[in-house]
């Protein structure tokens, strides 16, 4: 069958789609002939999209939804209406069914089916359903119910249970069907995957929701094949797209020992998400061994009553050794936190922002306001709040919910601005003082920093201008 990917997300500076990749070399493995739209290049993406269907007729075309909104509490942009338009524009210009996907599809996706007019959607993995669903319409048989699909019945959209396979199953990944070439040259990095899913318990995380909670390994030589392949287009920085790198800690060591063996330490310089624990002055020296060049811990926190509530197992002492062993270790350090959630007060925040001074990390990223995501258990917490104390935003299906702590809420930005003082570490979103934005949607700033020959995590972009 021959199918069509939609990449419809147009955010810049760009990032390339790499559920696209993958889920095209699955597809090609499978039989199937594969067409890529990258409407992130176009300017009149209805125009691109109409010529893109005139030349060719298709048996199903994938469109996918990696954000639905900016996840930012002062702007609170949804992509929603932006993406419902695009398939509407797919469907004046092909009879083809569509299928809907994504990760960020995947952490709502009964939402953005009931808005969106769309025959399928794939929650998790595409790679797996998604030949079996070409097989099938190809073979003109009724759709069996496979796993991870979502279709509509009588009383609705229906979800059927996932089949959380082993990633040994998938293909090969040459990651040859996205000009990430392009990519890496206009956004200034390049993604790769070493697992999916999380077991942890953050109270706030859409990871799980989106991938499920059993961590699924890619082996480390098919990790390195990729690498490999990128290198061979021109690439060589990279940042990992896993919530959390070190997360199981003996396969990321893995990685970087395949990494290592194969001499790849002095050619790429990359980037990772990490949690400060588990993490050891030995998983910093084999990662930067590795050419790892930087980490963006998930600190989320310094109080460590809050690091609770947030259901984080580590402790604050653990964000101070992580960070010293990284630094130690050569790399440069980002500390993630995440301010406003259930319980926080102007004390807790001032013993984050002291500890933050402690650890001393080249940069600290501050988000004030949670994301509230369906399926959480921060959403069965703040739903149950008495008249939406806290609560910002949800006032209908495009305006994405946030919470923040009443007992913060006053004038908070300018407080915590005046606790922050002139500490150039701090990156902290705040719409009055944009040289300061840590929203990458439409930075201008990293835009122009890439075009001018910058290269890697943006964090680490924005320390060097």
């Amino acid at each position: 069958m021959k199918i069509a990917l939609v990449n419809t997300n147009r955010m810049q500076p760009p990032i390339a789609p790499i559920g696209l990749d993958y889920i095209a070399s699955a597809l090609r493995a499978a039989g199937h002939t594969v067409e890529l739209l990258d409407l992130c290049w176009e300017a009149d993406a209805d125009r691109a999209i109409a010529v893109f269907f005139s030349g060719s007729e298709f048996g199903l075309v994938g469109m996918t939804l990696r954000n639905t909104d900016d996840c930012v509490f002062t702007s609170r942009q949804s992509f929603l209406q932006g993406f419902i338009d695009l398939v509407q524009a797919v469907r004046k210009n092909s009879a083809a069914p569509i299928v809907a996907g994504g990760v960020g599809f995947s952490t709502m996706p009964e939402q953005v089916l009931s808005l969106a007019d769309v025959d399928y959607g794939v929650w998790g993995d595409g790679e797996f359903v998604l030949p079996a669903l070409a097989g099938s319409l190809e073979r003109a048989e009724d759709v069996p119910d496979l796993p991870n699909l979502i279709r509509k019945r009588e009383s609705g959209w229906h979800r059927n249970p996932p089949a959380m396979r082993s990633l040994e199953h998938l293909p090969s990944m040459d990651r040859q069907f996205v000009d990430n070439k392009r990519y890496f040259q206009e956004g200034g990095q390049c993604g790769f995957e070493t697992k999916r899913g999380c077991f942890g318990s953050c109270i706030y995380c859409a990871d799980p929701v989106a991938k499920g909670k059993q961590v699924r390994v890619r082996p480390p030589a098919a990790v390195v094949d990729e690498i490999e392949a990128l290198i061979e287009q021109g690439i060589d920085c990279l940042h990992t797209c896993d919530g959390e790198f070190n997360m199981p800690q003996d396969h990321a060591l893995a990685v970087c020992r395949e990494f290592i063996r194969r001499g790849l330490g002095e050619k790429v310089r990359w980037y990772a998400y990490c949690s400060p624990m588990p993490f050891s002055r030995e998983t910093a020296g084999v990662m930067r061994q590795a050419g790892c060049a930087g980490i963006d811990f998930g600190a989320d926190n310094g109080s460590e009553t809050m690091l609770r509530r947030l259901g984080r197992s580590f402790s604050p002492g653990d964000i101070l050794n992580a960070t010293r062993w990284a630094r130690e270790a050569g790399m440069a350090v980002m500390l993630d936190l995440l301010l406003g959630a259930p319980g926080e007060s102007r004390e807790s925040i001032t013993q984050t922002v002291e500890l933050m001074k402690r650890a001393d990390p080249d940069r600290v990223g501050v988000s004030l306001g949670v994301r509230v995501y369906p399926g959480t258990a921060l959403e069965g917490e703040v739903n149950g709040k008495e008249n939406r104390k806290g609560l910002v935003g949800g006032l209908d299906s495009f305006d994405p919910v946030f919470f923040m702590d009443p007992g913060i809420e006053q004038d908070v930005f300018e407080w915590l601005h005046g606790l922050i003082g002139n500490d150039r570490r701090f990156l902290f979103y705040d719409p009055s003082r944009p040289k300061q934005n840590y929203n990458y949607n439409d930075n201008q700033r990293l835009v122009d920093a890439i075009r001018q020959g910058h290269r890697g995590a943006y964090w680490d972009i924005l320390r060097r201008l």
